[in-house]
């Protein structure tokens, strides 16, 4: 919390209540304590009063972990605020714990002199030996230096609906929205939107919806009568460019961008996927829009997946794939085979942390050789990255536009932290979108062949089933040039592997230019790509405002890249690569660029970057001149 100063009431009117520039908050307890939930409706509810929102959830692996355990901790981060949020927060404001472990993996997150709201029925012995504990922290001193507010939740939640005939467990899964209530009061957020959406998830059990509402509200009233809080907080609305806005999940606008391109394009769109976290909701979402015409499959492998997603493009769809790591390991052969045949398919990666199973809910960055060189064969693809939540549907639909019109597979990479995390998106009227034009040949044609190329992209034209007078031979082995039919002929392989190479770096004619963010020419220039952008572009914005001569250059369009990428890198002294792996991008881009020297710093714990570690690495290369 910063910078007290105007405020307002929780209707948004002036009143007592000292107001923050912004705010990070973070909800911690078991899987099963809802904690993802309780995050979600302070986040939806802070936007809906006009704060600028970003979220990390941040969940296990496990189905069901042990209760009680370390590895067991679920939490959801917001951080809100008055001013533009890019991220979601490095250092926490308030700790909402549910249970020692949870207090536990999280306490060195929250500096000292903060807030930590604990539930002190649930520091008993077994669980505090669980968390690793030999003496109680609320007991032993080492939270002196906290704003500890330790309140008796789990026998306030019971004592509020004790009269409604509950067993012992259905009343515990409540005490989350006791939490939420605390936490609406401390901030001034009206329980409004979270009791109209309790009424509309549970409507068929009336009972559920009276037990949370009477304990949402028992929350609000504890805090507003405790006086360890003798204060409510709120943060201003934020200034945003005019629009509609809404709250979206990374994976949700993903699939949104589709729904998109579907439109804009005139196409049906076919989804072929099997489920694979983190990328199962873009398939769970598009589902719910089968009214539209979408066809969704959900498929017995990721091999399959990708061959029914070939199978719909070959028909003429709008053809999608979304997997993960692993999963784009096993697609990795009919991937070549899309590029062989040359259709138009868009294959989603939403990585993870690896190899194999790895770190399932972790987010991570290294995927990036495999997405760019892991098949065999000389087997370029486009390769695209959003950047943020809200973009993914920015480059869902451009990977949509360039598979379309340029006849070839694309890859478009987002990660766990995009996929899961959430901010304000102003809603898009389709119609401003660029447009997309499928290159269909025409029936009848009898000059058409199948591999014959558009001039200035080297595309070849559409032809599907039902066509009369286009039928051609499609499949793996290599194409004879224009006519499409088996060849085994050693100068023709050649051509056609450098002419489907060819075709994928013309894309960078449709793509933009790299553009550089902060100073524009001087001592350091950092680089990255995809969902690191937030903590990187503040990071960027700090120091140059502080007088440092220092731009960020962030990719999204990765292969190809932009025109003038040589051009932005030869205006700074030095340039460091950022990303969440050991050096990909670094690696690739030293290869290309080999006149210029790629400093990295890189990350691989399942986290995203901090902006302060950011800072300190950049001001240590500044001053290292």
């Amino acid at each position: 919390m910063d910078n007290p100063d105007t405020t307002v009431d929780k209707a948004g009117q002036p009143n007592n209540a000292n107001a923050l520039n912004q705010v990070v908050i973070r909800f911690v307890g078991d899987s099963g304590d809802g904690m993802q939930l309780t995050g979600t409706q302070f986040s939806d509810t802070s936007a809906m009063l006009g704060n600028d929102v970003s979220t990390f959830p941040n969940y296990p692996a496990e189905i069901r972990a042990p209760q009680g355990s370390v590895y067991g901790v679920s939490g959801f981060q917001v951080h809100i605020g008055q001013r533009e949020i890019h991220t979601p927060g490095d250092e926490v404001d308030v700790l909402v714990t549910m249970n020692p472990a949870a207090l536990k993996t999280n306490l060195e997150s929250v500096p000292k002199g903060k807030t930590i709201i604990v539930d002190t029925d649930s520091f008993v012995k077994k669980n505090l030996i669980k968390a690793g504990y030999e003496t109680n922290p609320l007991e032993d001193g080492s939270l002196e230096s906290y704003k500890v507010i330790a309140a008796p939740i789990t026998q306030l939640t019971k004592e509020a609906i004790f009269d409604l005939g509950l067993d012992t467990k259905s009343m515990n899964r409540s005490k989350n929205m006791f939490a939420l209530g605390m936490v609406y009061w401390m901030f001034s957020r009206p329980m409004e939107h979270t009791l109209n959406f309790l009424k509309k998830k549970f409507a068929k059990k009336p009972l559920v919806v009276e037990a949370n509402t009477r304990v949402i509200k028992a929350g609000y009233n504890y805090a507003e009568t405790l006086e360890l809080l003798p204060t409510a907080f709120t943060v201003l609305p934020a200034h945003m460019d005019p629009g509609t806005y809404r709250i979206v999940m990374g994976n949700t606008a993903t699939a949104w961008g589709f729904l998109a391109a579907m439109h804009n394009s005139g196409l049906e769109l076919f989804l072929g996927s099997y489920p694979i976290t983190p990328a199962s909701d873009i398939l769970h979402e598009l589902s719910k829009h089968i009214h539209m015409g979408i066809k969704v499959f959900q498929a017995e492998d990721e091999i399959a997946g990708i061959g029914s997603a070939i199978g719909a493009s070959f028909a003429g769809d709008l053809a999608i794939t979304t997997t993960s790591g692993p999963g784009l390991a096993l697609k990795t052969e009919a991937a070549g085979l899309a590029l062989m045949t040359e259709l138009p398919i868009v294959i989603v990666n939403v990585q993870r942390g690896g190899p194999s199973t790895g770190l399932p809910t972790k987010t991570e960055q290294s995927d990036l050789l495999q997405a760019l060189y892991g098949r065999n064969g000389d087997s370029p693809l486009v390769v695209i990255a959003a950047s943020t939540p809200s973009n993914t549907f920015d480059y869902a639909y451009m990977a949509s536009k360039i598979a379309l019109e340029h006849m070839t597979p694309v890859i478009l990479l987002t990660d766990g932290y995009l996929a899961n995390g959430s901010e304000p998106w102003r809603i898009v009227d389709i119609s401003t979108l660029p447009p997309i034009k499928p290159r269909f040949a025409e029936p009848n044609n009898p000059e058409w062949k199948p591999y014959q190329r558009d001039k200035s992209t080297l595309a070849r034209e559409w032809a599907v089933p039902g066509m009369p007078g286009l039928e051609h031979r499609i499949g793996g082995l290599e194409k004879q040039d224009v006519t499409g039919n088996v060849s085994y002929d050693p100068k023709n392989h050649e051509l056609m592997t450098r002419l489907r190479k060819e075709k994928v770096e013309r894309v960078a004619e449709d793509i933009p230019p790299l553009k550089v963010e902060g100073a524009q020419e001087g001592d350091l220039l950092v680089v990255g790509w995809g969902g690191t952008y937030g903590s990187l572009f503040s990071a960027v914005k700090y120091l140059h405002e502080t007088g440092h001569s220092i731009g960020l250059a962030h990719f999204n369009y990765i292969n190809p890249m932009p025109k003038n990428t040589a051009e932005v890198f030869g205006k700074f002294k030095k340039i460091v690569v950022a990303e969440l792996n050991t050096g990909q991008l670094q690696l690739v881009l030293q290869a290309k660029f080999p006149e210029y020297r790629f400093l990295k710093y890189n990350k691989i714990q399942g986290l995203p970057f901090t902006v302060l570690e950011l800072s300190e690495k950049f001001k240590q290369l500044l001053s290292n001149q």
